[in-house]
């Protein structure tokens, strides 16, 4: 077993993570929720970046349901973006789990 080749596949490796992460950040997936009365986009890297909600679910009356409906919405846009994060990262790891990844 040679050292210097690992550690060289090692730091490829490495690299490919961080060009991967840095690609992560720029896509986006979109969660909707509530028969698309809220929509939100976040990045793959995990960051909200926009929240859009339907007017015809603004209800004084009922403030919780939309409080859950944004939340709901929030909750699956990240967890989509986990996903895809998980997954290009696996492509890089050969399958591999990695601490901290």
């Amino acid at each position: 077993m040679d050292i210097n080749k690992l550690m060289k596949q090692a730091q490829q490796m490495q690299a490919g993570m961080a060009k991967a992460q840095e690609e992560l950040a720029d896509q986006t997936v979109e969660a909707s929720v509530g028969g698309g009365k809220v929509t939100v986009v976040a990045t793959g890297s995990g960051e909200v970046q926009s929240i859009k909600i339907d007017p015809a679910v603004i209800d004084p009356e009922d403030a919780e349901f939309l409080q859950d409906l944004v939340l709901s919405g929030v909750q699956e846009a990240i967890a989509k973006g986990k996903q895809m994060a998980e997954s290009e990262m696996s492509k890089l790891t050969g399958g591999m789990k990695i601490p901290g990844m």
